[in-house]
């Protein structure tokens, strides 16, 4: 099968390379061509560009959209536009459209457990625009345009992926005995995706029968506080935890000097109130994929240990 991978970060790097070790033919796309992936082919273009993305998913069986706006500041303005050029590719290609999205859209979560039937309630702009661009894909699943199923996830954390409320401000600090950076209420149960499962779930979403037309919450392990998992990669690391934990006022402050950290006041009742994802249907429906939390906490910090030559107990 030919599997095209728009977007090759924190998701979209695992993804291709739990792809190719199947035996399968990857085309991996990207805004600059950069990156090695063995065993898959390399594209560089725009995805906002429908012309482009036609001529990319020529081919293919399945496309799988992994990309983010550049711009967390104008992601409003920059993300709907390359869903779009990518649903124009495969529905030009007759393949079938496989989305990674986030849980923006549900809103506060008001003391409720999130499941797929919950609906949308965004409270920002942010959420707004994610809300409306699922509509948009199952609208286009309903008219027959493309075959679509789209596949959420909470908060990710794994090898690679450092740009997280789970990322290096936790595991670097970790590694260096330094206090671990995070938002919110650190005594609140939140949901984390470690991008391996992630990655695996998609691809089982893009080939299972039944699938589509739909959204699926991906794999999660059991939710802790963000405490107790963080206290988790300290005992791992071998250093004393050491935790400061950013609320409102922090965020202002820090936007001062740092804008953009502005805009993750607009989803921080994520991390104020318990963040639970169910994961009950695709378990379920295609068996439980997700790594035990211990587990997958420490290969992620194994990775952040390699890349800084530091030794593990």
């Amino acid at each position: 099968m030919r599997h095209v991978v728009f977007g090759t970060g924190q998701v979209g790097r695992p993804l291709v390379e739990q792809l190719v070790a199947a035996g399968h033919d990857v085309v991996a796309v990207n805004r600059d061509g950069r990156g090695t992936f063995p065993g898959a082919t390399v594209v560089a273009g725009d995805a906002a560009d429908p012309d482009f993305a036609l001529h990319v998913c020529e081919g293919a069986d399945v496309v799988y959209f992994c990309l983010n706006a550049m711009s967390y500041d104008r992601w409003s303005e920059e993300f709907p536009p390359l869903q779009r050029g990518v649903l124009a590719g495969a529905a030009g290609a007759g393949a079938r459209l496989v989305v990674l999205d986030n849980l923006y859209a549900y809103g506060p979560p008001r003391g409720r457990r999130l499941v797929e039937t919950r609906a949308a309630n965004p409270t920002s702009s942010k959420s707004a625009t994610r809300a409306a661009m699922t509509e948009e894909l199952l609208r286009a699943h309903a008219a027959g345009e493309v075959e679509v199923v789209i596949g959420r996830a909470s908060d990710y954390f794994g090898p690679g992926a450092t740009r997280s409320a789970l990322g290096e401000a936790v595991f670097g600090a970790a590694l260096a005995g330094r206090t671990a950076q995070v938002m919110g209420d650190a005594d609140q149960p939140h949901s984390y995706s470690y991008t391996p499962d992630v990655a695996a779930a998609l691809i089982v979403l893009g080939t299972a029968p039944g699938a589509t037309g739909r959204v699926w919450h991906l794999p999660v392990a059991g939710a802790r506080t963000i405490r107790e998992v963080v206290t988790r990669v300290y005992q791992l690391a071998g250093h004393r935890p050491r935790l400061l934990a950013a609320g409102r006022p922090t965020l202002r402050l820090i936007g001062l000097f740092k804008p953009e950290m502005r805009e993750y006041l607009h989803t921080l009742y994520q991390f104020t109130a318990p963040w639970v994802v169910d994961d009950g249907a695709f378990r379920a429906a295609f068996g439980d994929l997700a790594t035990p939390l211990d587990e997958a906490l420490a290969t992620t910090l194994a990775w952040y240990a390699e890349r800084a030559a530091v030794p593990v107990p």
